[in-house]
């Protein structure tokens, strides 16, 4: 009975003093053990490292397009958000994010950035009114031009170049980094953070078409010199 009451005795005595090894000075904690990147899967943290530096802190905007705007996810479904975190944006400095397209971000963390994302929306977003589609055929460069003046001279100037609220939106090394794409969502979702209305703000009581929108961006488009980034003809 001796031997089979020592033995566990022993047992306890040894989970009790391996147990008590966790709490040995200098012996990091469970929580302060560095976790592998391909495990973080919290999305403050996963946003901070590969969202913010271009689309602002909690998504409030910054050198790239507000995440947290109630409008641009009104009309960005979850499908949109996991396209564009995945493959990035081709032509743009939205470089792609997952590890199936070259990024660093595993498939559940891209989940993860999804749906933190999604849950900054503030509904009703749109008040009740029926946003042009966040994608779009091909509009019309000429019609574009007059709807442009119409909607975006008083903040852009005349020609695009800029004016008493706006920068220039024809500038060739803007245009070379923003898509037709970024272009359209820009003019839907408006730019709240610097001032920029959006799609039924432009004219007061006068909100942009879907076709107007379609127009604008092809007006737009068609400002983009051939080689974006290089000298302009004569210099």
């Amino acid at each position: 009975m001796t031997g089979e009451r020592a033995a566990p005795a022993a047992l306890l005595a040894s989970a009790l003093l391996l147990a008590g090894c966790h709490g040995l000075p200098g012996r990091p904690r469970p929580e302060d053990r560095e976790v592998r990147p391909d495990k973080v899967e919290d999305f403050k943290v996963l946003y901070a490292e590969n969202c913010a530096g271009c689309h602002g802190t909690e998504g409030r905007g910054s050198a790239a397009l507000g995440l947290s705007n109630p409008v641009y996810l009104a009309i960005a479904d979850d499908a949109t958000l996991r396209q564009v975190i995945t493959h990035g944006r081709r032509g743009t400095a939205m470089s792609a994010f997952a590890r199936s397209a070259g990024g660093m971000l595993t498939d559940r963390q891209v989940e993860v950035l999804v749906t933190g994302i999604r849950g900054w929306a503030r509904p009703p977003a749109v008040a009740g009114a029926a946003p042009p589609a966040h994608a779009g055929a091909p509009g019309d460069a000429v019609r574009g031009a007059q709807a442009y003046v119409t909607y975006c001279a008083s903040c852009h100037g005349p020609e695009g170049k800029g004016g008493p609220k706006g920068s220039s939106i024809v500038d060739g090394s803007y245009l070379g980094l923003v898509s037709d794409q970024g272009l359209r969502t820009v003019v839907i979702a408006g730019r709240p953070e610097i001032g920029q209305p959006d799609w039924r703000n432009d004219v007061p009581g006068r909100s942009m078409t879907a076709e107007e929108v379609t127009d604008v961006v092809a007006w737009l488009a068609s400002q983009r010199p051939a080689t974006p980034g290089q000298p302009y003809p004569g210099r």
